[in-house]
């Protein structure tokens, strides 16, 4: 992009009105939780200066079709127009310590779907930040101790065709847990996509699970330090061995239209191998797939 157009895309954006209704919502975040409220605020912490901005610029995409346009042709702008921090929970005390970042979702045309992802993200997120502070409030009311939540999202594909975004939670105090949630987006058809729409019938639970097992036993094979809970290396407790994926098991597509089998942290291995994933072969599961439309 030439440097001419660099700043006619600057003056656009400086130019455009805020409307009296927008300028309002903005001063008032800046005034009840702004920068000055935070470091006063021990207690939790809103990030709203960054909110007030996601605010403005999302204002300004809607009002100037033009400035869209031209924020389409910059690669690190375009994808925070897809997704965007809506709002951060922050609590740092010298035992509790939270960092709850709420995703959304942006220009998506099927508004219904839109917003019921973004309504989804806010009340997930919003129940953490109760739970924990209510955690909190226990812990001090019987002697204290140590708490601690991190909870974020990761967009792990984003082309022309599909947006998978994972969202994950930390929660930590005598041991550690993480849990990981993943949501892909037909971008062109503007749907959910479903682990059960991508297959002709509910045969995918078992030809995606024995390709599973067999690559924990090849890694298991090639490296020691790597456990897997499948049977016959399972010797406390043989019937918690995994056997087969759920219907609807964790799952994203990435960037290169890949099948990705995710599993939480303590879900099929030791807490020290942490979240596991499988990329399933598309060739292992091409005569079952309803298309390769979405993975190929």
């Amino acid at each position: 992009m030439s440097n001419k157009k660099v700043e006619e895309l600057k003056r656009q954006y400086m130019d455009i009105p805020i409307p009296e209704k927008l300028d309002f919502i903005v001063r008032k975040t800046l005034k009840d939780g702004g920068i000055k409220d935070m470091k006063k605020n021990n207690k939790y912490k809103w990030i709203s200066a960054a909110a007030a901005v996601a605010i403005i610029f999302t204002a300004s995409i809607n009002i100037s079709p033009s400035f869209a346009e031209t924020l389409s042709e910059v690669p690190v702008i375009k994808g925070l127009v897809k997704v965007l921090t809506f709002r951060e929970y922050k609590v740092d005390e010298d035992n509790y310590n939270a960092d709850i970042k709420v995703p959304a979702v942006e220009g998506l045309e099927n508004k219904d779907l839109e917003n019921s992802l973004n309504k989804k993200y806010i009340e997930e997120n919003k129940k953490l930040y109760e739970d924990f502070m209510a955690d909190v409030e226990d812990l001090k009311a019987n002697g204290g101790g140590h708490l601690g939540i991190d909870s974020g999202y990761e967009v792990k594909a984003d082309n022309d065709k599909i947006l998978s975004i994972g969202r994950y939670v930390v929660n930590t105090a005598a041991s550690s847990s993480t849990v990981f949630k993943f949501d892909t987006i037909d971008k062109e058809n503007q749907v959910l996509i479903t682990l059960p729409s991508l297959f002709k019938d509910d045969s995918y639970i078992d030809v995606i699970s024995e390709n599973i097992i067999e690559q924990m036993k090849e890694q298991m094979k090639a490296d020691e330090g790597k456990v897997y809970w499948i049977e016959g290396y399972v010797e406390e407790d043989p019937t918690s061995a995994f056997e087969k994926i759920s219907s609807d098991q964790n799952f994203y597509i990435t960037e290169n239209n890949k099948l990705v089998i995710s599993f939480n942290k303590y879900d099929v291995a030791p807490g020290y191998m942490g979240v596991v994933e499988f990329e399933i072969p598309t060739d292992a599961i091409s005569n079952i797939l309803v298309s390769n439309e979405y993975i190929n």
